[in-house]
Parts: C-alpha cells; sequence; structure tokens
C-alpha cells in the first residue's frame, strides 16, 4: 500500500529540442509492487509541451488543473480541469499547456512500458 502527496515523488525534468517543460514523476509503478499499471503525474509549465509521439501501447490520462491542447487524431482538442483522454496504441498524440498556470495531468500506462 500507498499513499503520498504526488510531489513527494522524484521528478524528472524534460526541456530539450522536442519537450519544453515538463516535469514527470513515477507516482506508482514497478518499485511500490504494481503488476498490471504504472501511474505517472506530469506537470507542463506556461508554454510547456511534450514530444509528438506515439508508441505500441494504450494509456489513459485524467487533466487536474491547468489549460491546453491534446493533439490525437490528427486534430488538437480543448482540455481543462475534469477532462480525459484516452489514447489508443500506436496513435500520435502530444499534449500542450496554452495557460499560465501549470497544466498537470496523471497518465496511467501498462506495467510492460517505461515508466518515463
Amino acid at each position: 500500500m500507498k499513499v503520498i502527496d504526488y510531489r513527494e515523488a522524484p521528478s524528472v525534468t524534460m526541456d530539450n529540442d522536442v519537450a519544453k517543460g515538463v516535469t514527470g514523476r513515477v507516482t506508482i509503478g514497478k518499485a511500490d509492487g504494481a503488476e498490471n499499471f504504472c501511474m505517472r503525474v506530469f506537470e507542463l509549465g506556461s508554454d510547456g509541451n511534450t514530444p509528438k509521439h506515439n508508441h505500441q501501447w494504450e494509456h489513459e490520462i485524467f487533466f487536474h488543473s491547468g489549460r491546453g491542447r491534446i493533439f490525437i487524431d490528427d486534430k488538437w482538442n480543448t482540455i481543462e480541469p475534469g477532462y480525459v483522454a484516452f489514447v489508443p496504441s500506436g496513435i500520435e498524440h502530444q499534449i500542450k499547456n496554452t495557460g499560465e498556470e501549470n497544466l498537470v495531468f496523471v497518465c496511467l500506462i501498462p506495467q510492460s512500458a517505461p515508466e518515463i
């Protein structure tokens, strides 16, 4: 069992030519004994973005705070607190922060995928 404030989990920062202002945390993963899923929390700073990418696993996303857009199925969709997104395997996707505050979202992936 594990109960923590997600901000206590170690963070990895990504800020390069394909990802801007991204902080990622594995909040529940293999090290916790999770056998089926990994839960990650990401924060995108103002004007931040994930890389545009695809992979061979699905994931589910819950948008907790902030405002932004997600690219799925060749179109941009507006996202805000309370929105969810399902990204099937093999689908190109990207998330961008369009607001002034951090865009915070929870992302679930299968245990077989790399955690970060």
